[in-house]
């Protein structure tokens, strides 16, 4: 029950924040302001979020966190570039679940340089969580074998231009297709590069 009212809280604060950043732009946006939105004490944020940034780190924790399960549960004779190509799925199709808000949101990262920072900083994360999978599905060894860290690196790199495509249309393009064609792209290098 208390975990309960944690998240609760938590998300609260998260929606908050992220309408008002989003609304007004990361600088124009104080603490207090999202506390008062959020109807929450100072106190209380600082129980949940250390900054302004952690509040929109912890959307980013949420958008990537099923990756590598998603990779970990492909079928084991999956080519990469499938399985990686559903691993990457995951967080758009978390962002299709709140088309408005998700496109806000990442236009805010985007656009904003310390956000920004945090964002490559979380994809150094998600990109040591790929590398250990393709590791364990291909076996090779990460520390020894380039393939699990450059195929993980060509799948966020492939994430990367369909979000700035994503974000700099406005939406108006669906990234789901864009993944699509980003990596059919990159297969044949990821496949080759597995097969060798």
């Amino acid at each position: 029950m208390a975990e309960r009212k944690r998240r609760l809280v938590s998300d609260e604060l998260t929606e908050s924040a992220l309408q008002l950043l989003a609304r007004k732009g990361y600088d124009a946006v104080t603490i207090d302001e999202i506390v008062t939105t959020a109807g929450v004490s100072r106190r209380t944020f600082f129980r949940y979020f250390a900054s302004k940034e952690d509040v929109v780190v912890q959307f980013l924790a949420d958008m990537g966190a099923g990756m590598r399960g998603e990779l970990a549960d492909r079928p084991a004779g999956e080519r990469p570039s499938v399985a990686l190509l559903h691993a990457v799925k995951v967080p758009l199709a978390a962002c299709s679940d709140h088309f408005e808000r998700a496109l806000s949101v990442v236009q805010l990262i985007l656009r904003t340089p310390a956000l920004l920072a945090r964002f490559l900083e979380r994809q150094e994360q998600w990109r040591g969580d790929l590398t250990a999978e393709m590791g364990r599905r291909t076996g090779r060894a990460p520390e020894t074998d380039l393939y699990p860290r450059l195929a993980a690196g060509m799948a966020l790199t492939a994430f990367d231009a369909v979000l700035q495509r994503w974000s700099g249309s406005d939406g108006a393009e669906d990234p789901a297709e864009l993944l699509d064609r980003a990596f059919e792209m990159i297969a044949p290098a990821l496949d080759a590069v597995e097969a060798a």
